[in-house]
């Protein structure tokens, strides 16, 4: 009976020794703080929606020479200020102040900038609920707010 009982204060012992070390583990300090979704200005969530505040020229990084059309958006649900880049050519001529656009990640590493637009990490998908993809085609119309 002894023996039993010291191979579970054995493997008790581990567990615990485990559970400090892994907090050595960042990517496992990071989860259990939720420190990324605190950053992340979507909370977790894979969309948002924002009113655009202006329109923005980002210019791309070294060895590009171009100005990045984007746009700055105050999500609605948090009141943080982002941001987003206008993907389409001439699609920014859709997008005037005070309109409701949706936002997602624009899928960069680790949820960062994706190629040479410096700080930029979400991207418009939708204006006034119509997706930006079916006016830049030409397939529909912006309606009225």
């Amino acid at each position: 009976m002894s023996e039993g009982a010291s191979g579970e204060f054995a493997a008790r012992k581990l567990k615990k020794s485990r559970q400090k070390r892994r907090w050595k583990d960042e990517d496992y300090k990071r989860r259990m703080l939720g420190l990324d979704e605190k950053t992340d200005p979507l909370e977790g969530s894979p969309q948002a929606r924002g009113i655009v505040l202006a329109k923005v020229g980002v210019e791309a990084k070294q060895p590009n020479s171009a100005v990045r059309k984007c746009v700055r958006v105050q999500i609605i649900k948090n009141g943080r200020r982002i941001t987003a880049f206008v993907p389409g050519e001439k699609a920014i001529s859709f997008i005037d102040e005070h309109d409701e656009v949706l936002i997602e990640g624009i899928g960069g590493a680790e949820g960062g900038a994706k190629g040479d637009i410096p700080g930029v990490g979400h991207k418009v998908i939708k204006v006034n609920g119509v997706s930006l993809e079916e006016l830049v085609r030409g397939n529909k119309e912006k309606p009225a707010r």
